[in-house]
């Protein structure tokens, strides 16, 4: 059953349902607009309501960040197959402005960074990437900038036990 749950993961528009679907998001009111991984890009919206208000009637920080938090890793996980471990290690947001409306993130990777993290990760080693989007509003001013620290490592083989 898990195997087929992962399966159906992979298929975008399963992906984005599952998503927003998620208690989290709908509770907060986040949806993913755009999930586009073949393209490597995502896209990501929260209207102002009364879910994810803070108390002076702005958008709340931990939904700020909440919908941006699992996308770098799900596009890594995605892109760079079952061999490979992918944790989000560090996170920080500098808050630039008050949202008073709908906002915005686009999160994107492309095929070179696959490609790089691949090449970088073929020994085992541990791999850390600094990623770093802006969350928008309506107007495309500058809400929030989020930086993410993500640990890839190519998983070991596993060794084969001898039949007794």
């Amino acid at each position: 059953m898990k195997n087929i749950i992962r399966k159906l993961q992979t298929i975008p528009f399963i992906s984005k349902f599952m998503l927003n679907h998620y208690a989290p998001y709908k509770g907060a009111g986040i949806e993913i607009d755009q999930f586009d991984l073949k393209n490597y890009h995502i896209r990501v919206k929260m209207p102002l309501n009364r879910k994810n208000q803070n108390f002076v009637g702005t958008h709340f920080g931990g939904s700020l960040y909440a919908m941006v938090d699992p996308f770098y890793m799900l596009m890594l996980i995605q892109h760079l197959g079952p061999e490979y471990i992918v944790w989000d290690k560090a996170a920080s947001i500098n808050f630039l402005a008050p949202g008073r409306s709908t906002v915005f993130a686009d999160i994107h990777l492309d095929a070179a960074e696959i490609e790089q993290i691949k090449s970088l990760a073929a020994n085992n080693a541990p791999v850390y990437r600094n990623y770093s989007l802006n969350i928008v509003d309506e107007s495309g001013l500058r809400i929030a900038e989020v930086q993410k620290t993500l640990y890839i490592r190519k998983k070991r083989a596993k060794a084969i036990k001898p039949q007794a």
